[in-house]
């Protein structure tokens, strides 16, 4: 079967900058499970894809308007220390969560004062561009319910 509307792929994959270095990678946990056509993944991610089985790999370079976005200088702000989810000592440099009108969204420490915290919004993968090399391991007809919920089910996927 190849990966279409209406699909379920699973794939491991590891995520490189331009240089090579290498930012995450999937391998050492379960597959992504993502529902194709529902705009799970990155839409660029998501077009190298299409059409592909299980067992091939895909590598594809994602420019950062197809990734994450270009950096946003403006994209500092600061909040209260109770507004943050993250480590009780917090510095610099680390990834954590901010209660938001809007839900939790995720931010990069920049300063830690004694009651407010200055955080970048802009996605970490933000104004780089992106390698992705995958391997596709499964690729399956979405369930109703998989299609009516707009996600993937089950490991790598969704689990509610």
């Amino acid at each position: 079967m190849q990966i279409a509307d209406d699909t379920v792929a699973s794939f491991h994959y590891v995520l490189r900058d331009e240089q090579g270095a290498e930012l995450e990678r999937s391998q050492d946990g379960e597959p992504v499970a993502y529902l194709h056509g529902h705009a799970n993944i990155l839409p660029a991610l998501e077009a190298a894809l299409a059409g592909h089985a299980a067992g091939d790999r895909v590598q594809t370079t994602l420019a950062p308007a197809d990734g994450y976005g270009e950096r946003r200088p403006d994209a500092l702000a600061r909040v209260p220390l109770k507004r943050v989810n993250g480590p009780r000592r917090l510095q610099p440099g680390m990834v954590v969560g901010v209660q938001t009108a809007d839900g939790e969204r995720r931010a990069t420490v920049v300063k830690v004062g004694k009651f407010n915290v200055d955080v970048d919004v802009n996605h970490p993968f933000a104004g780089r561009t992106l390698r992705f090399e995958i391997e596709v391991v499964d690729v399956r007809a979405a369930s109703a319910e998989e299609i009516a919920h707009g996600h993937a089910h089950g490991a790598g996927g969704h689990g509610h």
